[in-house]
């Protein structure tokens, strides 16, 4: 088994799902080579997640945002607010959501299916840059 490890940096996006796929795709050249294994994807923050979904309409993503502010209003009367009132739902929200996603390599390809890509959720409004962890272990 071989194990690549490398860390990526996500330019800034505004609030709402973003697909990446082909941004973390492209850091990892070694991938067509890899035979098979995992993929997985870590992102280093806490007020921002990952997730597979839907990939051809954008209109998923807009409501997968339009769905999280419902579940988690920036409204609600929160403790934490030191860092701006969007901070602690960013918080919950990626908590929900989750900091990773693992992904099946064969013959050097992710195996996603048809209609699936990797979404950067950010939950801030001015989230910054954003730092991927990538780990690349397959069986060459």
């Amino acid at each position: 088994m071989k194990i690549r490890h490398s860390f990526m940096q996500l330019q800034a996006r505004p609030r709402g799902c973003h697909l990446v796929t082909d941004e973390v795709v492209s850091r990892l050249p070694e991938l067509s080579e890899a035979g098979d294994g995992l993929l997985f994807v870590f992102i280093m923050h806490t007020s921002a997640s990952l997730t597979i979904n839907e990939n051809a309409d954008r209109d998923v993503r807009t409501d997968f945002e339009m769905a999280l502010n419902r579940l988690v209003p920036d409204s609600w009367p929160y403790v934490h607010t030191m860092e701006g009132p969007d901070d602690m739902p960013a918080h919950v929200k990626a908590s929900l959501m989750g900091s990773s996603v693992t992904i099946p390599v064969a013959t050097g390809r992710l195996v996603l299916g048809t209609w699936q890509g990797i979404y950067l959720c950010e939950h801030r409004d001015h989230g910054g840059s954003r730092r991927l962890s990538l780990t690349l272990m397959t069986s060459q």
